[in-house]
C-alpha cells in the first residue's frame, strides 16, 4: 500500500511544473476566487468573526472529501494491469488512494493553521473535537469510495452520475455562505442532515469560531448529531459489503 501511495503521487503530478505544490494551490486558488465573489462583493460572513478562515476551512474539508471519493472511483480500474497479474488484497488499492487524500488535507489544514495565526485567531479548546470531525469525514468519503470504485469496474457511468452528485452537493452544503444566511428553520435543518453540512459546520465551531451554527442548535437536540454519525456508518457498512461482494469479479470485468 506505501508503495501504491508513493507511484499515486508521482503519476498524479507527472509532467507539472510545480508538481506537489499543485495539492496546496488548488484548494487556495478556489479559496481566492470564492473570497473576492462571495466576500468581498456580494458580503457573505459579516456577521461571522474571520469568515474568510471559516470559508477556507470549509473548502479544504470539501477537497478532502471530493478529492478522495474522485481518486477513488477509477482506482480499481485504473490498476487493472496489477490486478490481474498479482494477487493483492483488493482494499488495498482503494486505501492507497485514501490515504494520499488524507496527507493532501494534512498539508491543507498547515495552511489553515498559517492563516489562522495570521488573522489572530484564538485557539480555542473545542478545536480538541476537530480529530474526531475529520474522521466521520473520512469514514463516510471511504464508504463511497468502496462503493464507487467497485461499481465503477461494471459501471463507466457511475464517474458522470458522481460529478453531478459533487457538483449538487457543493453548492447544497453551506460552503461559500454561513448557514444563517438561509431565513427558512427547516431547510437549514434539511441541509444539516448532510453529514458533509454537519461535520463542515461542526469543525468551524471547533476551530475557527463558535457563532458557527450546528445542527445540535439548529434542531436543540444534541442526539441529532448520532444520525449523522450513523449515516456516515451506514455508507461504510454498505460500501464494504458491496466491494466485497465485486470484488471476485474485478479481473474478469476489467
Amino acid at each position: 500500500m506505501r508503495q501504491l501511495v508513493i507511484t499515486d503521487f508521482k503519476l498524479r503530478y507527472q509532467g507539472s511544473v510545480l508538481g506537489y505544490a499543485w495539492s496546496l494551490l488548488r484548494p487556495l486558488m478556489l479559496f481566492a476566487v470564492l473570497y473576492v465573489i462571495f466576500v468581498q462583493f456580494l458580503k457573505f460572513g459579516t456577521d461571522i468573526p474571520h469568515f474568510p478562515i471559516y470559508l477556507l476551512l470549509g473548502v479544504v474539508l470539501w477537497t478532502f472529501f471530493a478529492d478522495m471519493t474522485n481518486q477513488s472511483l477509477g482506482s480499481i480500474v485504473d490498476r487493472g494491469d496489477l490486478i490481474r497479474k498479482i494477487r493483492i488484497p483488493r482494499w488495498t488499492i482503494v486505501m492507497s488512494a485514501s490515504v494520499s487524500a488524507v496527507i493532501n488535507l494534512g498539508l491543507n489544514l498547515l495552511v489553515v493553521l498559517v492563516f489562522m495565526i495570521i488573522s489572530k485567531v484564538d485557539l480555542l479548546q473545542t478545536s480538541l473535537w476537530l480529530p474526531l470531525i475529520l474522521l466521520e469525514i473520512y469514514i463516510i468519503a471511504l464508504g463511497f469510495s468502496l462503493l464507487l470504485s467497485a461499481a465503477f469496474v461494471r459501471f463507466r457511468d457511475v464517474s458522470y452520475i458522481w460529478e453531478v452528485i459533487m457538483q449538487a452537493g457543493f453548492y447544497a452544503t453551506p460552503i461559500l455562505y454561513p448557514l444563517s444566511q438561509i431565513k427558512n428553520i427547516d431547510f437549514q435543518k434539511i441541509l444539516l442532515l448532510n453529514p458533509m453540512a454537519q461535520a463542515i459546520q461542526d469543525a468551524r465551531y471547533s476551530l475557527v469560531t463558535h457563532k458557527t451554527q450546528t445542527i445540535e442548535q439548529i434542531f436543540g437536540s444534541s442526539s441529532m448529531r448520532l444520525v449523522t454519525v450513523g449515516v456516515c456508518i451506514a455508507v461504510l457498512v454498505a460500501g464494504i459489503l458491496y466491494f466485497k461482494k465485486e470484488a471476485k469479479y474485478f479481473a474478469e470485468n476489467l
